[in-house]
């Protein structure tokens, strides 16, 4: 407690000493007056400088290139630079005293003045307070940089978009993978199809969101809760076909041969055999995966061709922080 209490007791005598007014050139001194080094405050402003450029090097290394061996030694020396900087102006440009007793109490202020200004004379010679205080600033904002940087490689947090957009929108026909469109009499009961967005390019069919599976399943089996009400075809799904556990493509359909007494029909992951019920808005039944398929809304135009009503109702791909709190919009 009496450290603690000297502790405070120093913080409130700083501070109510710093609107104090400095001494004259002439008034008597208690803690002898420090010698200006003009030769220290350009070194210190010069490795702060260098502190600066050796972060903002780590900032382009890791942009460009990414050498393990160059990012260690930009960081390095912006640290080494730094340490040197601080040592010159404790070494050359604060004047420092020990006081070997204990702070008075808060009763006796004459000793509190005396405090006062031992710590208002042990301060900084340093006349170049601008440069110098530009020069921490700069060194501090690079080396925060220097630090945040790689953070970019994290993925999801700072690329957000990649993982919420997807190709679908509201119009857009379903088709194989030649391209054909898909008709609402083309997708069979029992049967296993893959579709993408009409109209993008090959290499796009590549994203994480282009993707569909397909089947038919009787309307009177379905039980989509409410905020999927409406996202059949007439009794015809789509869901994402990126499993919602480790990203793996969906590709395996269990269709019974004898209901009621086989499992219903289910989509499979093949790499950990998550398995989602087609029924019920590709909720999980089985396996490691922690939420249902993205489902896709359908509709049927005037020619029968499938098309998509909007965009999924949640993320596509696989779990990551903050995709629980996620509400896609249709459109």
């Amino acid at each position: 407690m009496g450290r603690a209490r000297d502790t405070v007791l120093s913080g409130l005598v700083l501070l109510l000493g710093r609107g104090r007014r400095r001494p004259g050139p002439n008034a008597e001194r208690i803690v002898p007056d420090l010698p200006e080094s003009p030769g220290a405050e350009l070194a210190v402003l010069a490795l702060l400088g260098l502190t600066s450029l050796a972060a903002a090097g780590f900032v382009v290394v890791y942009a460009v290139s990414g050498s393990t061996q160059l990012l260690g030694l930009s960081l390095g020396l912006a640290f080494l630079f730094l340490a040197a900087a601080l040592i010159v102006v404790a070494k050359k440009l604060i004047a420092t005293e020990e006081i070997v007793e204990e702070y008075p109490p808060l009763e006796h202020p004459n000793e509190q003045e005396l405090i006062a200004e031992v710590m208002e004379e042990s301060g900084s010679r340093f006349t170049r307070r601008g440069l110098f205080k530009l020069g921490l600033l700069g060194a501090g904002g690079t080396l925060g940089l220097a630090i945040l940087a790689p953070a970019l490689s994290f993925g999801p947090f700072f690329q957000i978009k990649y993982f919420l957009g997807t190709p679908w929108r509201k119009g857009r026909r379903l088709v194989d993978e030649t391209g054909r469109p898909y008709k609402a009499s083309d997708i069979e009961p029992d049967q296993f199809y893959t579709a993408f967005p009409e109209a993008i390019p090959e290499a796009d069919k590549e994203e994480q969101g282009a993707s569909l599976i397909v089947v038919r399943l009787p309307p009177a089996s379905l039980r989509l809760p409410p905020d999927l009400q409406g996202y059949d075809a007439g009794g015809i799904v789509a869901y994402s076909k990126i499993c919602t556990h480790a990203g793996c493509a969906i590709s395996m359909y269990r269709a019974p041969l004898f209901q009621p007494d086989e499992p219903k029909p289910a989509l499979v992951c093949p790499c950990h055999y998550s398995t989602f019920d087609p029924a019920t808005g590709g909720t999980v039944i089985f396996g490691p995966a922690g939420r249902p398929l993205p489902m896709l809304p359908l509709f049927v135009d005037a020619k029968g061709y499938l098309r998509a009503k909007g965009n999924f109702n949640g993320p596509v791909g696989p779990t990551w922080w903050g995709v629980h709190e996620y509400k896609a919009e249709p459109s």
